[in-house]
């Protein structure tokens, strides 16, 4: 039987693409214990054709357009019939004990929903480029580790969230409290389904024996641009607001309002700063329509434990970052 499938959905990555899937074909583990679905958001570029012919034991879903990073593994969720399913950015190279050591990592601990992978940097390998996500009382969600030394980050460690672009879920939770949620499009959607989860009593951990190189950014074509700072900005209000109560946001905006002032500053300096405001504002649309209302998760006073345990966190997260800083 087949334990998870490896979701990896790809727009215009030809450049990327082949490297992906060949390393993913190459495995500790055999053929039959995982399976490989792309799901394809309407690229132009030859990446599609690409796989159909390069890669016949590879299934296809091709969408026809730009859907999403959402919406796109969500097709990809959808179609696994296995207790477990893997994310992958299509700008990576994997390790060939990628699929073994996610899929050990979930299944030695009952608690866990995710497991986040060991990302290292492509032009710098002994750097690291995410070591599982954290998110602080500032409103900043950060990746562990970035621009570090791998060396530093050879123990597995407990997580806020995965990052989606390296990581391994188990289905039934996702069955359970729902899919990535579309209306973030892309950016911090890994974020808001870890904290969903938490806020029902499940763990998210990070495993250095799966390991990857990644690009970064490759479908947007840098780190900073417009359509990112948008995108990203407004969904960092919409996520507070969909997995906050009331109190707990009244709670942190000490914090959250010098947040989010630093954040305009920088993006400012950048010459981002109205496209940050831009963002802001679709953010609190997103949270105030109906969809958005509908998509927020309710308090259960059941549930007060992990929430007090959430906030101990991105008291602790907080206190990294500064100390880092």
């Amino acid at each position: 039987m087949q334990k998870t499938t490896v979701i990896i959905p790809n727009y215009n990555g030809i450049k990327f693409i082949r490297g992906c899937l060949e390393s993913l074909l190459a495995q500790d583990v055999p053929p039959s214990y995982y399976h490989i679905v792309v799901v394809d958001n309407g690229s132009t570029d030859g990446s599609r054709q690409l796989i159909e012919e390069a890669f016949p034991g590879v299934t296809l879903i091709a969408l026809p357009g730009n859907t999403g990073f959402c919406h796109a593994v969500n097709v990809g969720i959808r179609a696994a019939k296995t207790p477990y399913v893997i994310l992958l950015n299509n700008d990576t190279k994997v390790h060939p004990r990628f699929v073994g050591a996610l899929c050990d990592a979930l299944e030695a601990r009952r608690e866990a929903f995710s497991v986040s992978a060991r990302m290292r940097m492509w032009d710098r390998p002994e750097l690291m480029d995410d070591a599982g996500d954290r998110y602080c009382a500032l409103g900043w969600a950060y990746a562990r580790g970035k621009g570090q030394p791998a060396s530093r980050y050879d123990a597995p460690a407990e997580i806020f969230s995965a990052c989606g672009g390296a990581a391994i879920y188990r289905k039934r939770v996702l069955e359970e409290i729902g899919l990535f949620d579309e209306a973030h499009f892309a950016y911090l959607e890994d974020l808001d389904m870890g904290w969903r989860a938490r806020i029902q009593g499940y763990r998210s951990y990070y495993e250095p024996g799966a390991e990857v190189v990644h690009y970064g950014s490759a479908s947007t074509g840098s780190r900073y641009n417009a359509r990112k700072t948008e995108l990203a900005a407004a969904n960092s209000i919409y996520v507070i607001a969909k997995n906050m109560p009331p109190a707990q946001w009244i709670w942190n905006l000490p914090f959250l309002l010098p947040g989010f002032l630093v954040k305009f500053l920088f993006f400012c300096k950048k010459r981002m700063g109205i496209l940050y405001l831009k963002g802001i504002r679709e953010g609190f649309g997103k949270a105030l329509s109906e969809e958005g209302r509908r998509a927020k998760v309710p308090f259960r006073w059941k549930n007060l434990g992990n929430y007090l345990s959430i906030q101990r966190q991105l008291y602790a997260n907080t206190l990294r970052l500064l100390k880092k800083t």
